[in-house]
């Protein structure tokens, strides 16, 4: 009988951490995901991390914790605190049930990672963590100092951290993203696809400028628009009631849901003429890998600004045109899909091998 071997998942970027954990499952390793509920404060709807995770059959551990960047309300402050102690409440439990079977942590970076990261090292779990973006993020330059192994997406992401313990792996692709077969656009398709991909809790300033031009696109393109789930703004229920309003022509154009999930994306990738939305680490690089033409727009207050820095590179490489968030309106966004349509596609070639590469570094980290 295979002995039970346990390892705690958590972290900011869900996405590929979900593919990793469900390939250690298939080696017999017990995955336990410490992640968010909810997507923000006050949030009712739960999140796609908590329902990916769940549908998977993973056990789930909502922490709710804070962070520093760019919060000064003293309440939100309050939660960093609150935060380490919850982590260590879990971590202490998890460690007198589990004992020795209990093997390590494995961080994504963000917020959320750093107290269970430096709870765990406080308590003698080991942990390696994953850095996604092009920069080195603020958490993980802090678990850095706590870390056995930081595995990078990026080779520019070595210069960042201590050269003993860092390795380049390449980001864990989804095997969703993999199978993608995408249609080659021709100029004379009579409603190219425009994929609005607004996040996991959605972008409420462009599913507002979208809004605003709805009919208008709709004349032209095929949309597919992730809203995003957050309930504090409803932007999926009001992509509903502009659905039902529509012409019945144009209701079989626009396709809006909260999230598009993994069993989902293949198709929709497989048909995107172009796709706008930011420019997340793992967004980029699924653009990258898969040859995407794309309109990016930024989130300007990111750490490092670090989607200027990915959406940059993309757009070096030929394969992606930058909107910068304060020139958004409904002008530009016609203007600049339009452009995005005539671009020819240049390439990014990215590692494609980096589930396997970060599963094999956690298997000879913590299989022991």
């Amino acid at each position: 009988m295979v002995k039970s071997r346990y390892l705690v998942f958590t972290g900011g970027h869900h996405s590929g951490a979900l593919a990793v954990a469900q390939e250690l499952i298939a080696g017999n390793w017990q995955i336990i995901w410490i992640g968010h509920r909810y997507s923000m404060q006050g949030d009712k709807s739960d999140s796609a991390e908590y329902q990916e995770v769940h549908a998977a059959g993973i056990k789930f551990i909502d922490l709710k914790a804070g962070k520093f960047h760019r919060v000064s309300n003293p309440w939100k402050l309050l939660r960093i605190p609150l935060g380490f102690i919850r982590a260590l409440s879990i971590l202490t439990r998890l460690k007198l049930r589990y004992k020795s079977d209990l093997k390590g942590i494995v961080s994504f970076g963000g917020y959320l990672a750093v107290p269970v990261v430096i709870c765990g090292w406080l308590l003698g779990i080991p942990s390696i963590t994953h850095e996604q973006t092009t920069v080195a993020g603020h958490a993980n330059r802090l678990l850095s100092l706590f870390v056995k192994k930081i595995a990078v997406s990026w080779a520019s992401g070595v210069a960042h951290y201590p050269h003993s313990k860092v390795v380049v792996t390449g980001l864990p692709l989804r095997p969703e993203i993999k199978a993608v077969r995408r249609h080659k656009s021709s100029p004379t398709k009579k409603f190219p696809t425009i994929f609005f991909l607004c996040g996991k809790q959605g972008s409420h300033l462009i599913n507002q400028v979208v809004f605003s031009c709805l009919p208008q696109l709709l004349e032209k393109y095929r949309i597919i628009h992730q809203t995003g789930s957050a309930s504090r703004y409803s932007d999926f229920r009001h992509a509903k009631a502009l659905w039902r309003s529509l012409p019945q022509h144009l209701q079989q154009r626009y396709q809006p849901r909260e999230y598009y999930f993994p069993d989902q994306i293949k198709r929709v990738f497989s048909h995107t003429d172009l796709l706008v939305g930011r420019s997340g680490a793992h967004q980029s690089y699924e653009i990258a890998y898969l040859g995407l033409p794309s309109i990016l727009i930024p989130i300007p207050w990111g750490s490092h600004n670090e989607q200027y820095q990915n959406a940059k590179m993309l757009a070096d490489a030929g394969l992606a045109i930058i909107l910068p968030q304060h020139q958004l309106n409904v002008k530009t966004l016609l203007e600049y899909i339009s452009r995005g349509l005539s671009m020819v596609p240049g390439s990014l070639p990215v590692p494609g091998n980096g589930l396997g590469k970060l599963v094999n570094l956690i298997n000879q980290t913590f299989d022991s």
